[in-house]
């Protein structure tokens, strides 16, 4: 919590991802350790600070070191989310406000998709989505070979057709058509043998089962490396267009860091780029990296982890609607309700006061006009 000379307080929250210290990740955060390290070293960096943009600020505290060594990644996660709260309340505006006008956006501020993740509760938390009208679902959590995917592939087939056919059975407009994304933690080059050809033709068979909705299969392939990720997800992909199949590859492990973004996108290594935030300390590197996917013609997600908190939720949801993310994390939990209403509604609120803003000042404009013309 930040006290501002004026009596308001800003605030963020420090997070690190569920899977921490691995696929390229920083190591288990130590909370009272944090506390020690921010005590000592970031508070006397932000006392007396001026508040007066986001960037120099953050980008202080993301590059700031102690013996060397960068902070932990969840401390520049949390701090740098109460200064861009800081540079808001200065403002008198919104978080995503401040990042549309410090990086030049061009983004017009409005809600984007809702990604919802089911947990290990595959079934009646998809009849929640559905009736809700999650925009992707439902994640599956398919992070087993024998008791989720199948040795074969066979248990995640029959649950991509049992999604299909539950969306079209509750849902109560034709028009509601959800994309659906699946993250499969690696399980089916596990299945698989790593074979990028025989992943390429079972992913073709799971975008059958999923018609008519769009999919997307996040981390088909753990290649145990940045570079090994790198090759192995272009080269799945490649194969997928090869094959004249729409289904779209997301990368999550091992694409971690702004630096591993920008290789992943330099190497057109996926259709769409989940952009962890927890991972990428500041959240000026998840503004960064939403930007560079974005305009690089790749989808960029603005994702994150369940294992996050309600306010680093708010602050993401600010950022994706400020970068035009193709879509957000429904964050914290796995309970679809708790993660809809923190991020959905603070989209809300937040695109209705840009929206009230906005008709304020076309009102302030117009009415001078109007009395010259009179």
């Amino acid at each position: 919590m930040l006290i501002l000379d004026d009596g308001q307080v800003a605030l963020g929250d420090c997070a690190a991802v569920q899977y921490s210290g691995v696929g390229g990740r920083d190591v288990v955060f130590d909370a009272v350790a944090a506390v020690e390290t921010i005590e000592k070293h970031i508070a006397p960096l932000l006392r007396g600070a001026s508040i007066t943009d986001f960037r120099s600020l953050a980008g202080l505290v993301d590059s700031f070191e102690v013996d060397g060594r960068l902070l932990h990644t969840a401390i520049r996660y949390g701090v740098t989310q109460a200064i861009l709260d800081a540079v808001a309340r200065s403002r008198g505006t919104t978080m995503a406000e401040v990042v549309r006008d410090e990086y030049a956006t061009g983004v017009e501020i409005a809600p984007v998709p809702m990604f919802v993740q089911t947990g290990d509760n595959r079934y009646d938390n998809v009849d929640k989505m559905v009736l809700k009208q999650a925009d992707v679902l439902p994640h599956g959590l398919i992070n087993n070979v024998e008791e989720k995917l199948g040795p074969h592939g066979e248990l995640l087939a029959a649950y991509v057709s049992w999604v299909r056919d539950r969306i079209i059975e509750l849902r109560t407009t034709p028009s509601y058509e959800p994309t659906l994304h699946f993250d499969v933690y690696g399980t089916i080059g596990e299945a698989f043998g790593g074979d990028v050809e025989r992943s390429a033709d079972y992913l073709v068979e799971l975008g059958a089962a999923a018609a008519p909705f769009a999919l997307r299969v996040e981390h088909v392939i753990d290649a145990h490396s940045r570079d090994g990720q790198i090759a192995v997800s272009a080269a799945l992909r490649a194969a997928l267009r090869a094959r004249g199949s729409s289904v779209q590859i997301v990368v999550d492990e091992w694409c971690n860091t702004l630096e591993d973004i920008e290789l992943f996108v330099a190497a057109g290594a996926a259709d769409v780029i989940h952009v962890k935030t927890p991972d990428l300390g500041g959240v000026n590197n998840t503004i960064e990296a939403l930007l560079l996917v974005a305009r690089s013609g790749l989808a960029a997600y603005c994702g994150g982890t369940c294992n996050e908190t309600d306010r680093s939720g708010q602050v993401s949801a600010h950022i994706a609607m400020a970068c035009g993310a193709v879509q957000v994390l429904a964050k914290p939990g796995m309970g679809v309700d708790e993660g809809m209403m923190i991020v959905g509604n603070e989209m809300a609120r937040v695109a209705a006061l840009v929206g009230a803003r906005a008709r304020a000042a076309a009102s302030a404009t117009a009415d001078p006009a109007i009395q010259d013309a009179a």
